[in-house]
Parts: structure tokens; sequence; C-alpha cells
């Protein structure tokens, strides 16, 4: 066999390996009786460490200085250096760091789950604090193999090539423009007649029947994949297996249709990979802004518009037997873009939820610097809070106790949600420029049109481009806030022109 032939049959068993923990990942997260919590834990770091232990094999070194000499095409040549990508950060770290990390996080995520529900962040404290301690030991690691920092160390995991002082600016330059936007928006809504609002209760199994209908729509495939309920709504599971997963309010159930929404974007991005590279690093999604990109154009970009609304109104009144005013589409519009200030980042609105996501990233980024104590963190998080957004939490379970990021050992993962958010607007920008069937097609209830851009701009891609390449090709240009800025104003906006002009 050919070095390269050999590098690729290595990766197939990997993938396979990754796809089991993927799986029993996502058990624990869904289904995993509480009891079998440490057993659980157990196994996934072991697992954890035999992948480790492939994806660090001394022979892909060999396998990779052979394949250098090999006349490959563009899709292995970009399997090539993103196996030499990952190869390099994972030989970074010893076996035994991440068994210990794994397990900690492992026994954090359950902690997590008690003391969320109890809004007691003492009692996660410790677990929280081994986490961090070891999350720096990787970030520290890792930044001496790559020449970064220890944060930068870690957000490359997510973010390959992302470098903390390009969002630094990013996050700044919004930082800058969301407050005064955002009191410029409450205004106008407050000098608007009250919007009639949906008053439940609106049952669990309609909620579901209703979400499920929303993602046949939009293109989900159900032989591939499923639905079920988590304390944290998330997409995971394993290639052409992709579990996604909400959470059920019967006050309000827009959350979890909104939700629901939102994780089927993931997991179109996962379905809609290149099948034949699916089992390989080439095959996997390009980065988690990418990733989140997809999630926020289907929730926030398409189905927060008019156009969906305008389908979706009776469907939803179908569901749930409704009538009157609050059911017609421009009220659920106005429901459905209404901005507010509060507390939780996954029910946040689309003007304020980067105030969510730049205080978490600038909390993270001083937790790894050590620039501050995890003993502080209620208190520096409500103290952001109030800068950010003008609330301020009662409790930690509405505070710094509310995402399972970093129990889970996901340190520097957040910024990928805003820059995703802007991805996602140039991104639907570019689709409906090129395609004038987007919105007519939405607005019917026929995503094809859409879904078919993505596949072929996105999905099928792949990593085979980096980041800012892929962005380039599909909108002509690399991320440029603007773009998302200019969303937000004529989606917020335009009645602030239309108030100031009487």
């Amino acid at each position: 066999m050919s070095a390269y032939s050999e590098l690729s049959a290595h990766f197939t068993r990997t993938a396979a390996l990754g796809n089991g923990i993927g799986i029993l990942q996502w058990d624990s997260d869904t289904m995993m009786p509480k009891g079998a919590a440490e057993t659980r834990a157990e196994s996934l770091a072991l697992l954890r460490v035999l992948h480790h232990g492939m994806v660090t094999d001394p022979r892909i070194g060999d396998w990779l200085e052979g394949a250098s000499g090999e006349d490959l095409g563009p899709w292995e040549q970009a399997n090539v250096r993103e196996i030499e990508r990952q190869y390099t950060v994972q030989t970074a770290l010893p076996a035994d760091l991440v068994e210990a990390a794994s397990r900690a996080s492992s026994k954090c995520e359950m902690a997590w789950r008690k003391a969320r529900a109890e809004a007691d962040f003492p009692a996660l404290l410790p677990y929280l604090e081994e986490v961090l301690r070891l999350q720096r030991e990787m970030g520290r690691a890792k930044g001496e193999k790559l020449g970064l920092s220890t944060y930068d160390a870690l957000l490359n995991d997510y973010e390959p090539g992302g470098r903390s002082a390009r969002i630094d600016a990013l996050f700044d330059d919004l930082a800058q423009f969301l407050p005064a936007f955002t009191e410029q928006v409450l205004e106008v809504q407050s000098r608007r007649p009250a919007t009639p609002q949906l008053s439940g209760p609106f049952a669990v199994e309609a909620q579901r029947a209703l979400g499920v209908e929303m993602m046949r729509t939009v293109g989900f495939d159900f032989d591939r994949g499923r639905l079920d309920v988590s304390t944290h709504p998330f997409c995971g599971g394993a290639d052409n297996d992709v579990r996604i997963t909400t959470r059920y309010d019967e006050a309000n159930f827009s959350k979890a249709l909104m939700g629901v929404l939102h994780e089927t974007g993931h997991a179109l991005y996962e379905q809609g990979r290149p099948r034949d590279y699916i089992f390989q690093p080439v095959g996997q999604a390009r980065s988690m802004s990418v990733h989140e990109s997809q999630s926020l154009l289907m929730e926030m970009q398409a189905c927060r518009s008019r156009e969906f609304l305008t389908f979706a109104a009776p469907h939803m009144r179908a569901t749930f037997n409704g009538a009157g005013p609050a059911w017609e589409a421009e009220a659920l519009w106005r429901s459905y873009t209404r901005v507010e200030r509060g507390f939780i980042r996954v029910d946040a609105d689309e003007v304020t939820y980067p105030a969510h996501v730049i205080l978490r990233y600038r909390l993270e980024k001083a937790l790894i610097g050590d620039e501050m104590k995890l003993a502080d963190l209620p208190g520096a998080w409500a103290e952001g809070t109030k800068a950010l957004l003008g609330v301020v939490p009662p409790d930690d379970r509405l505070g710094c106790l509310q995402d399972i990021h970093w129990p889970s050992g996901g340190w520097g993962y957040f910024p990928t949600y805003t820059l995703g958010a802007m991805t996602a607007a140039q991104l639907f920008d570019a689709a409906c420029k090129a395609d004038a069937s987007i919105l007519p097609g939405i607005a019917s209830g026929d995503f094809a049109p859409l879904l078919a851009w993505l596949r072929t701009n996105v999905h099928s891609q792949g990593s085979l481009l980096e980041t800012d390449a892929l962005l380039t090709r599909a909108t002509g240009r690399p991320l440029d806030a603007s773009v998302f800025k200019a969303h937000l104003v004529r989606r917020y906006g335009g009645e602030m022109e239309q108030h100031q002009a009487a």
C-alpha cells in the first residue's frame, strides 16, 4: 500500500472508534441513568485514551513523510494537511493527561447537572477547578508545540487558524455597536402597540410533533438521525447517525421549536458532508464557526424571517388548535424577533446574543490566563452581565451555571458562536443574491433551493479549504462584521428610520 493509502485506512479505523465515543457521550447526556455515571466516565476515559493513541501513532509521521512525495489530488492533499495538523496537536499531549481530562470532565458534567438545578456554584467549584487546571495544562502543551498562547492553542481546537487578537478586534467593534443599537430597538418596540401573546399550556407531545414536521421541512434525514431531550440542547452522535436534542417548556413552545431548528442546522451540515471522505479528516466540518453558522443561518436568518413565519403560522395553529390575532403570521414574526434583555444565552434574541458570547469569551480568556480566580466567577459574571446586557442574574442557575461547555472541557469554544452569527449573515446574504428563489421558497415551505446552495458551497466542501478561503469562495470576501451589522439594522432597525422620519 502507498503511504497515503495507509493513512486513509488508519483514519477510517480512527473514525469508527470516534463514532462509538460519540454515541456513548450522547447517551450520557440524554438517557443514561444517574447511577451509571461513574462507570460511563471510566469507559469514555479509556476509549479516549485509545483514540488518542490512534491519532498519535508513530507510524503517522512516516506515512505523512511518504505521502508528501506521492502524486495526490486536491482532496487527498487537503487530507494530508488536516492529518498533519491533527497529528501535530495531539502528539503534544501525553496519554495520561488526555485520560485525566476526560475523567475530570465526565465527573464535572454530572456535578454540573445537580449544581445547576440547585443554583449551587460552590458545589461545582472543586470539580470545575480540576477541569480548568487540566485545560490550562493541555493548552500550555499544545501552545509550546504550535508557538501559540495557551488560550489560542485551545481556541485552535475549535477554530483552526483562529487567533484571539482578531476576535478581540471583532468583538470590541460589536461591543461598541450593540448597546446603543439595543437601546434604540427597545425604544421602538416600546412605542408599538402590544403584540398579542400566545397562551399555553402547549403539550410536549404536540411540540415534538411540530418540531419533527419542521425538521422534515428544512431537509433533515430521519434515516440518518433522530430527535431527543437533554438538559442542554446539542447536536452530536456519529457519522451517518446525527443526534439532536432540545428541551421543552409547556408555557412557551417557541423555545423548543427554535432550539430544534438551530440544532437541525448543525445536523444538515453533518448530513451533507462529502460522502467519499466522511471518515477522513478532510471530510469533517471546517471549523466550529462554520458549524455554528449553519445552525444560526437556519434558526435566525431563515426561520425567524417573515417568509418562514408566513409559511409556519398555519402549521402552528393546527398543531395547538390556536385561534385569534396572536396566531397570525405578522404577530408571530413580532414575537419571534422581539428583543429583550435576558439571562439565558440559548434563549437570547439575535441582537443581545452576541453580548452573552462576548461575556463568556472575556471570562474564559481571563480564567485560562490565570488573571482571575475561578471562585470569583459568579461575581465577575454578574458584573459583566450588567455591563453588557443591563441585567443582573438573581442566582447562579441563571448566571454562570447555565452552560455545559466549561464543565465538559469546552474551553476556547464560546467565541465561535458569534463568529458563526457573522458567518451566517454573510452566507445567507450571498445565497439569496445568488438564487432569487430562496426567499419565495422559504415562504412556501420549500427549503430545497437554500439547502442546495449550502450543500454546494459549504456542506460538501468539508475541510477541503481553510475557513477564510471557504467563505471567500462562497461569498466573495473573508469574514466581514459589517454584513452582520447590516442584517441587524435591516431586520430590527428599519422601523427606527420610519419613526424618525415621522
